[in-house]
């Protein structure tokens, strides 16, 4: 018995899908579609975006952006980042309908369904086209991680926990109290 073919979509084939509450993505012409994250998800989301996104503007850095934002790194990689931040040296890839290209730092926070996925799949997918800075939040053990690209895969540059005060690049001035994200 012959296997199926595998169905490689594009960016075109991607506009097509239907506005529901689900969230669409491409991992390399794969699509990959998650429910609507749970209301502590998108409390961190909203925390950690409004702090980023207060300290950027302040600074005049660049623009603060969450999902969701549709980020082109390839016709075949179309991701959704829950945060990402994009400076000013790289404003060019902020396009009308999305982000075409790597942000300078994107940021997952994690939930039950989309662990596995954050932690491996999209991590290699943001090392293999160029995104300097990866941070992953996790609510449920109350702990952030920030990583580097440090050639083909991140380094692990930064951790806190709890209540701690968390910085890292590229924003090593901020200082995120993190018990006001998960509480």
């Amino acid at each position: 018995m012959a296997r199926p073919e595998r169905v490689v979509l594009t960016y075109e084939d991607y506009l097509q899908l239907p506005e529901d509450r689900n969230r669409y993505e491409l991992f390399e012409g794969e699509l990959e579609v998650t429910a609507a994250p749970a209301i502590n998800h998108q409390r961190v989301v909203t925390r950690l975006a409004s702090r980023l996104d207060s300290h950027v503007a302040q600074r005049r850095l660049g623009e603060v952006f969450v999902a969701p934002t549709d980020v082109l790194l390839s016709d075949l990689t179309v991701l959704q980042p829950d945060v990402l931040f994009i400076s000013h040296e790289h404003r060019e890839i902020i396009q009308e309908a999305y982000i075409k290209g790597p942000p300078d730092l994107v940021i997952e926070v994690i939930s039950p369904a989309t662990a596995k996925r954050d932690r491996q799949t999209k991590r290699k997918l943001y090392a293999r086209y160029g995104v300097p800075y990866y941070w992953l939040a996790d609510p449920a053990h109350r702990r952030i991680e920030a990583s580097v690209l440090d050639g083909a895969d991140y380094r692990l540059i930064a951790r806190g926990k709890g209540d701690e005060i968390f910085s890292a690049s590229p924003f090593p001035d901020l200082a995120i109290p993190l018990g006001e994200l998960w509480t």
